[in-house]
């Protein structure tokens, strides 16, 4: 056994790199060339031979370093390993376990937010600064319980709002499943409180699916007295029918009139941060109406950077409400018609009216491909399918706008009559004989998906399948 003058004696001899100053019990101090001086306790656990660092001598006495090897010997005989046991230790030590709840959700969302947009970014941290923080922000994890959190909740609830106690919900569950990760809190609160929560009865947007209707929202379109940029943006948010941001944001730079088409960037597209970065632009086919409108729109906004600016300044696009409160103008309320309800006007119209396949539909709507696979191998476009589709919708919604108020009537396919007028958006009107058809567009190809469809002595309109 070695005492504390051995251990300060001990020394390594030249030529050597070190040697073990044996005590007993598997402890030994280990003595460098360079002169530092370790102790090491040497067990065996599953049957191979490891050894545990004790500290550093003379920070650590022989007395210390013998009471260590002892408090690990009896982990040994619990059958834990101590090397391992300490590595945990460590780990754990590296969170604080009273760290508060708002602590923990800023760590947490500087961790989340490079890979989220900076607006749910911002907007996820606003939110709980605003009605959470106050009142369980200064509070350790493991002391929020269900009932805390749920008074909370109520409190906003109590304001009248519906979708944000349960987006607070949702946003405080992913803080207490990082605490439990980070040994903060053992279990998760939010959990208990599936089904506490008021009901949250979504709506889907308001939008005209009636093809007379149709032709009543084109009619009314096509004689607003606005601003002509409002007229041209509730125009073209009918035959494009992309999303209202997108409309509004519209560039010239964006557009290539010549070749009938509007890139998207990735970027500015409803899309994840790693989607944005990594995406390909969405691409829109323009029929000739819509580069019509777009070229007489041309010498009065040209020469800035938005096809729709805002009044107070062309730097910036249009307001968000400027479509919505022109269609109000119109006498569409918000229970009728909304800026968004174009795309479910379009969706519903062309795969019920005009027998259009809906992935070609979906493709144009620029909505993900479905399963956890589809955007990884299903690709396509239908880039000619959607050209072809882009411009029989145009002519569709032409047709529609030409027709008398009266002369589409309740459960009558609205088929075209031998004579109708086809008007662009500020050309004069000029009569043209009109092709009685309904067009198929079906994924594979167009060459094969246009089919006349048979009038019967009832008028109405028989469709032939695709």
């Amino acid at each position: 056994m070695l005492t504390d003058k051995q251990c300060k004696n001990a020394s390594c001899p030249e030529g050597k790199a070190r040697i073990r100053a044996t005590d007993s019990g598997g402890l030994y101090l280990e003595v460098a060339g360079a002169g530092s001086k370790r102790w090491f306790w040497k067990y065996y656990f599953d049957g191979k031979e490891k050894r545990l660092s004790l500290g550093s001598y003379p920070e650590v006495s022989l007395k210390d370093a013998r009471a260590a090897r002892d408090d690990a010997r009896k982990q040994h005989q619990s059958g834990a390993d101590p090397v391992l046991a300490r590595q945990v230790d460590r780990l754990s030590s590296r969170f604080d376990a009273n760290a508060s709840f708002e602590v923990t959700a800023r760590e947490f969302h500087a961790t989340k937010r490079v890979g989220w947009s900076d607006h749910y970014a911002k907007r996820w941290l606003e939110r709980l600064g605003k009605d959470i923080f106050p009142w369980l922000g200064k509070l350790p994890l493991s002391q929020i319980g269900a009932p805390m959190l749920l008074q909370t909740l109520r409190r906003v609830e109590a304001r009248g709002a519906r979708e944000l106690p349960h987006s607070l919900l949702e946003a405080c569950s992913q803080v207490f499943r990082y605490g439990v990760s980070t040994g903060r809190c053992e279990r998760s609160p939010a959990a208990d409180l599936r089904g506490a929560l008021k009901p949250l009865l979504t709506r889907h947007v308001s939008a005209i699916v009636e093809p007379e209707k149709v032709g009543d929202l084109m009619r009314a379109i096509d004689g607003y007295h606005g601003q002509l940029v409002t007229r041209t943006a509730l125009w073209l948010s009918a035959m494009l029918f992309q999303r209202p941001g997108n409309i509004r944001q519209m560039e010239w730079g964006e557009l290539d009139l010549d070749g009938g088409m509007w890139t998207i960037p990735s970027e500015k597209m409803k899309r994840t941060k790693r989607e944005k970065l990594n995406g390909r632009p969405h691409l829109v086919p323009l029929a000739p109406q819509a580069v019509a409108g777009l070229k007489d729109l041309h010498p009065l906004t040209g020469r800035g950077r938005y096809v729709f600016p805002a009044l107070v300044s062309s730097k910036r696009p249009m307001s968000e409400n400027t479509v919505r409160v022109a269609l109000r103008r119109l006498g569409f309320d918000n229970e009728t018609m909304t800026p968004h309800g174009f795309r479910a006007m379009a969706r519903t119209v062309m795969v019920e009216r005009l027998n259009v396949a809906p992935d070609v539909i979906e493709a144009q709507l620029a909505h993900g491909k479905s399963g956890p696979l589809g955007a990884a191998y299903d690709r396509a476009e239908f880039l000619d399918q959607r050209r072809a589709m882009m411009n029989t919708w145009a002519t569709y919604l032409e047709e529609l706008r030409d027709r008398p108020a009266t002369a589409t009537r309740k459960g009558e396919h609205p088929d075209l009559g031998p004579e109708t007028r086809a008007r662009e958006p500020g050309s004069a009107t000029v009569a043209r004989r009109a092709v009685p058809r309904v067009v198929a567009i079906d994924a594979k190809g167009m060459g094969s998906g246009v089919r006349e469809s048979k009038r019967k002595p009832s008028g109405k309109t028989t469709v032939a399948p695709s």
